[in-house]
């Protein structure tokens, strides 16, 4: 029953803080919009993408386009940091990238605070059981994970945190993970993207 009234309170909070961050986020989101179409034309400003989200399911996740989408002469991709511009790490260093993910959780999609939302073949690095259990919640903007990024160098790492995270959680842990996100903004000591978020090596993959 307590667990119950806390999930209750949490998604209470989820709400209202979304509602009113939406409020002030908003002439911030036109004024990136504004930016990205103006140095970047050519590619939608908001950038779309499927993550897995609670109980497995998949949702998109909304973020504002940091990156071009510039190609190499066979079609591929340029890699992260020659697709990057000036603008680009000005909005992921402030996490202005971020703020359209309000609107996913509004939709209930994701929470303020939870585990990292993962791209499918990210969830490689678990087994069926720890994926079950770490997507009996929504995944979060902010979470266990996300304020130990400087520690967890590994996809299994990664994953170990958000284990933890959800079979500890209370509104108290969030509580805690709220403060911490807040000093790690304000003392703008967030790890390189590279660090923070590693590619899934070979190794990791649990083999069924």
């Amino acid at each position: 029953m307590k667990k119950r009234v806390s999930k209750i309170v949490k998604r209470a909070f989820d709400l209202s803080a979304a509602v009113l961050g939406g409020v002030f986020a908003a002439p911030v989101i036109l004024i990136a919009l504004a930016v990205i179409h103006r140095r970047s034309p050519e590619d939608p400003a908001i950038f779309r993408q499927t993550r897995v989200g609670r109980n497995g399911g998949l949702f998109t996740m909304y973020k504002l386009r940091t990156m071009t989408n510039e190609k190499d002469e066979n079609g591929e991709l340029l890699p992260d940091e020659l697709r990057t511009r000036r603008w680009g790490e000005i909005m992921r260093r402030l996490n202005i990238d971020e703020l359209p993910q309000i609107l996913n959780i509004l939709k209930g999609e994701m929470s303020w605070i939870g585990p990292r939302p993962l791209l499918p073949h990210e969830m490689a690095v678990m087994t069926a059981e720890e994926q079950a259990q770490r997507q009996s919640v929504p995944p979060g903007v902010t979470g266990w994970e996300a304020v130990n990024e400087s520690k967890s160098d590994s996809r299994r790492r990664m994953a170990e945190y958000d284990l933890e995270y959800v079979g500890n959680w209370s509104l108290g842990f969030d509580v805690k993970i709220l403060w911490r996100t807040f000093l790690l903004l304000l003392a703008d000591k967030r790890p390189s993207d590279a660090f923070r978020a590693p590619k899934v090596k070979e190794e990791e993959i649990v083999r069924k």
